[in-house]
């Protein structure tokens, strides 16, 4: 009894030294990452709450709301549009991998075979918009003005040579549709969340080389905070890296 009781007091005294970190994050990858790593942060006495939301928008908001503290959805591009337009002061605290962006379709096989005047769906935010026409520009479906950049819109597209009709939708939502247009430019943790293989099953996708890597984002007053600092570390690990490469084989790759 004075063991089991001895037990318990030790187990209580852990508990009360654990700090809780809240991360927000999207189902596939990042909160699958989070629960890898979930362990090593239990050990270091950082007990990890993993928040999974469907959407780009209040992961930000609950952050700088402090609400949580911190989110793991992201990359830079994005981070920054977010602050800019939200007047928000979130900062990116590591980098942790590249999701390749890629367009998918279920009534084509290859982009050659674009019909003309196609439906062509895309993400409404403007940062992963413009990433969906660079895309598009690279695989010679389009010509953008050249200082159109990575916030390029459907504006700023001037060859069109099979007259595509672009369609700006809720990125969640592009899985979704993918039967009731012609091409769909897909966040891969959505594509990854709606069974499909980027690596297989893209007709057009980002190499390793994008400059989109996804980040573990907090307040600019937290960054330093010994908890998340902790959840950098270990997101740096080898053991994440090998877990990204094993589990993903290619749909995601490290970025560190």
């Amino acid at each position: 009894m004075k063991k089991l009781i001895a037990a318990f007091a030790a187990l209580a005294a852990f508990s009360a030294q654990a700090e809780s970190l809240s991360v927000a994050a999207t189902a596939v990858p990042h909160a699958e990452i989070l629960e890898f790593v979930k362990p090593t942060l239990a050990k270091e006495g950082v007990e990890l709450e993993i928040k999974v939301f469907t959407d780009y928008v209040q992961p930000n908001v609950q952050v700088a709301e402090k609400r949580l503290d911190a989110n793991f959805f992201q990359h830079q591009p994005y981070l920054d549009e977010f602050n800019k337009g939200r007047k928000t002061d979130l900062v990116s605290v590591a980098s942790v991998h590249v999701e390749p962006f890629g367009a998918y379709s279920s009534k084509i096989k290859t982009l050659k075979d674009l019909p003309e005047g196609a439906n062509v769906a895309i993400p409404n935010d403007a940062t992963n918009g413009g990433r969906a026409l660079l895309l598009l520009q690279k695989a010679g479906v389009i010509t953008l003005k050249p200082e159109a950049g990575i916030l390029a819109t459907p504006k700023d597209i001037v060859e069109n040579p099979k007259n595509i009709k672009v369609r700006e939708l809720e990125a969640a939502t592009l899985p979704r549709v993918l039967t009731q247009v012609d091409l769909a430019l897909i966040n891969t943790n959505y594509a990854l969340e709606a069974k499909l293989n980027p690596t297989k099953d893209a007709l057009a996708i980002e190499g390793s080389e994008s400059p989109y890597a996804n980040i573990l984002v907090t307040r600019s007053d937290n960054k330093d905070s010994d908890a998340v600092q902790k959840l950098a570390k270990a997101l740096h690990s080898d053991d994440v890296k090998a877990f990204i490469n094993d589990k993903y084989k290619g749909a995601v790759v490290p970025a560190f």
